[in-house]
């Protein structure tokens, strides 16, 4: 872990989650000491965390969403701008580093609680430190369910998913951190919201046969010219294209596995979903380089997805198990209109 008259076919729809709140009997307020189990760790809070250090897009745009960004004293890990209706409060927020922030860094800034978007930054890699590291200082590191669950994080580039995806754990991160936090109310406003639209873009795809489209997700590379990162069949991409009806060509069950060109090719895939990021980490993070690569390789060029246009430019952090995911499936839904 993308050239402009390339434009995308598709676009994502705009569906408001507050337009399908349900008027639910109100949750009942946290109990403190609250104790719950996180990836196998038990967590205890005292109290509601006053100052978060997230680390992963996923983790801090969740914590906006439920209205706690007066909560976060600093963010790191991004692959795209934030949310136009979070860049205010974002702003305001010290981002420690655009990829993996030191442990120095998110220790200095004294927090009372750190979300984690990846195990493998607080997991036994301790890409930024372990979680024995942070709770022999007395700081809870809380990993988003998604990224632990059914998934083993110790084989693979960015891990193998030992069971699929489900939504619901990212509905319980959601609603974990909104017990947290004592906002339980406005976490399931949230989730209320997100399983509408979801419902939604399924309504949207089965009535424009899904079934008949199959999909790529390419992510990145570590060279433009080298075989690329891509999505896995067990991944939130293949949650996506499950759900919707559509097919993935890539039967892998790492997160995103490396895959040739040639290979890709000879499946011939319907759409080409390529990943648009902020970040710089590899050359091929560049949405505008994937599509100038694509309409100039001899292989690809050939490719029926590439040939008619069937590219789809989806914001990474879509891709992953954030609240963003609800946009990407929205665009993918979207996808099928095309003939």
């Amino acid at each position: 872990m993308s050239l402009r008259r390339f434009a995308p076919l598709f676009t994502g729809l705009t569906l408001s989650s507050a337009a399908f709140m349900s008027p639910s009997a109100l949750a009942a307020p946290t109990h403190y000491p609250l104790t719950l189990d996180n990836c196998g760790v038990p967590l205890t809070f005292a109290q509601a965390p006053h100052k978060a250090v997230t680390i992963g897009q996923a983790a801090t745009e969740m914590l906006y969403a439920l209205g706690l960004s007066d909560r976060v004293i600093g963010t790191s890990l991004w692959f795209n701008d934030t949310l136009p209706q979070f860049k205010d409060a974002n702003a305001k927020i010290e981002r420690l580093a655009d990829n993996a922030p030191s442990f120095e860094s998110v220790i200095g800034k004294h927090p009372d609680f750190v979300p984690v978007q990846f195990e493998w930054m607080v997991g036994p890699q301790g890409a930024v430190g372990t979680r024995q590291q942070f709770q022999d200082l007395k700081i809870p590191t809380y990993i988003l369910p998604s990224d632990c669950e059914g998934k083993n994080n110790l084989v693979g580039a960015d891990g193998t998913r030992l069971e699929a995806f489900r939504i619901d754990a990212l509905y319980k991160s959601i609603a974990q951190q909104a017990e947290i936090f004592d906002v339980q109310d406005r976490g399931q406003q949230l989730i209320d919201g997100y399983k509408a639209r979801l419902a939604q873009a399924i309504e949207h795809a089965k009535a424009h046969d899904a079934s008949r489209v199959s999909a790529v997700f390419w992510f990145s590379s570590p060279d433009i010219n080298t075989d690329p990162y891509v999505a896995g069949r067990k991944g939130i991409p293949g949650f996506m294209l499950d759900t919707l009806g559509m097919r993935n060509v890539i039967d892998s069950d790492e997160e995103w596995p490396t895959v040739g060109w040639e290979t890709i090719a000879k499946a011939n895939p319907t759409i080409l979903v390529i990943a648009r990021m902020d970040r710089r980490r590899f050359p091929a993070d560049d949405h505008e380089k994937k599509l100038a690569f694509l309409k100039s390789d001899p292989v690809t060029r050939n490719m029926d997805a590439v040939k008619n246009n069937r590219i789809v430019i989806m914001d990474a952090s879509a891709m992953e198990s954030s609240v963003r995911l609800f946009d990407g499936i929205e665009q993918l839904a979207k996808a099928t209109d095309a003939p």
